[in-house]
């Protein structure tokens, strides 16, 4: 009865504050040193009741700034809410003269940005948690033209991978019954396969072979936070347009069914970039599939294969291929390319080994994979299983993936084992066929038959 009586209180006194403004409206833009002022003010409460109202306050303010002042207000963010030189400086000299857990503690806390602590408080606010994830979105469209506001996003990001992390995260499945309001949002987020409307919207729902799961987090409501669309299928599929369609050629009822294939996983909130959540969805829901249809036997993604096009692009003017290699590869130009059968057997027999060659073997900066779904998965501790031409003959797929998708397996007794190797020495677990594929275009490089 306490603790309901204290939540009605602060409901309340966020609700009051909320109606007051809406009774006395501003009737000027306001600037971002109203804000920082209505910051400050915040950070120098100590009473819980009014710094949920504060921070109701200075969010309302943020929201009615100008894409300049809100740059203003970030440098300002960055500048006046950091950690103090000074004091960081004395608590370490108080550390060196005694070595405790006091001290060390308080060393801890001096070194931690202001903005920090502010963000907790803004935080408190009713419907914080997904203003700070908008105001954090605001933030990644500056990050390009404005370097130096990169410590603000570790900030957040810091705080997020906490308030995020799996133990507040809940699975949901997504069918016809689902509110109508999320729905519109799975609509508006899917960012792999375009859905076209409701009439798709509800093919890819359909019970009898498919499933769609959903992250959800307490503080942000019927926000998804990332879901994944599952095709129940009978065999390994190799191409999207007929499961698009619902005309897929490895069609089966559910009961039937032995594999499921997740051809779309879409993050829908921009401000929870670099907030892992997939990992922990897929390896969920492979175990939601594994109770509800025990007679399923693979787990396989069909995934597409974004800027591969643009490294194949990029090997035509490579010396390191030979010049037939770099010839047909410039075939990648001519307009529907795919139409013409021995065109695309000419493309095929060069592009699907130099595929495997750049998932495989092309890596970034940091010894990984250079393509981001290839790192996803097998960080995941999926495996490389085989890459399909003309997977996806649609515009956006051709265009980044040269037409390719890839499937991903996952296999249950291997994952762990997968991960690991992938961790500890960014091995990429890969099928025969795809070893071999890699093996013929390394080949190519060296001016060798592939025969």
């Amino acid at each position: 009865m306490n603790m309901t009586f204290l939540q009605e209180l602060f409901n309340n006194i966020t609700q009051r504050d909320a109606l007051l403004r809406r009774k006395h409206p501003e009737t000027q833009t306001p600037d971002h040193g109203q804000l920082v002022k209505a910051c400050q003010t915040l950070l120098a409460s100590d009473g819980e009741a009014s710094s949920i109202a504060l921070a109701s306050r200075a969010l309302a303010i943020y929201q009615r700034l100008s894409d300049a002042e809100k740059r203003s207000f970030f440098t300002r963010l960055s500048e006046d809410f950091a950690a103090d030189p000074n004091h960081i400086d004395d608590t370490y000299q108080a550390y060196q003269t005694s070595r405790n857990n006091h001290t060390l503690q308080a060393l801890f806390e001096a070194c931690e940005p202001r903005r920090q602590e502010l963000f907790r408080r803004l935080n408190l606010a009713s419907g914080g948690t997904y203003d700070l994830v908008k105001m954090r979105e605001d933030l990644l469209t500056l990050l390009r033209d404005e370097p130096g506001l990169a410590p603000i996003d570790d900030d957040f990001a810091h705080l997020f991978s906490s308030w995020f992390n799996r133990g507040f995260l809940m699975l949901k499945r997504i069918d016809w019954n689902t509110p109508a309001s999320i729905l519109e949002k799975i609509i508006r987020y899917e960012a792999v396969h375009e859905i076209q409307d409701w009439n798709d919207l509800r093919r890819r729902l359909d019970a009898r072979d498919r499933r769609c799961f959903a992250f959800f987090h307490p503080a942000i409501g019927d926000e998804p936070l990332i879901f994944v669309e599952v095709a129940l299928y009978k065999g390994l599929p190799s191409r999207i347009q007929p499961i698009l369609k619902g005309e897929e050629d490895g069609w089966v009822d559910t009961d039937n069914a032995d594999t499921a294939a997740f051809f779309g996983i879409s993050n829908c909130q921009t401000g929870l970039r670099g907030i892992s959540f997939g990992n922990f969805l897929i390896k969920q829901v492979v175990q939601e599939l594994s109770q509800e249809l025990p007679q399923l036997k693979h787990f396989v993604t069909l995934s597409p294969v974004p800027g591969f096009a643009q490294w194949l692009a990029e090997q035509q003017h490579a010396e390191q291929w030979p010049e037939v290699v770099r010839e047909t590869l410039a075939e990648l130009k001519l307009p529907d390319w795919q139409q013409d059968k021995q065109r695309a057997e000419r493309l095929k027999a060069l592009v699907r080994p130099l595929a495997a060659y750049y998932l495989v073997d092309q890596k970034n900066h940091y010894g990984l994979p250079q393509n981001p779904v290839a790192r996803f998965h097998l960080g995941n501790g999926a495996e490389l299983h085989r890459i399909n031409w003309l997977g996806d003959i649609s515009a956006k797929g051709l265009t980044q993936s040269a037409g390719l998708m890839v499937n991903y397996l996952y296999v249950l007794d291997d994952i762990e084992r997968n991960h690991e190797s992938y961790t500890a020495k960014a091995a990429v677990a890969c099928s025969n066929e795809v070893r071999d594929l890699a093996r013929r275009a390394r080949k190519l490089a060296k001016g060798e038959t592939t025969k």
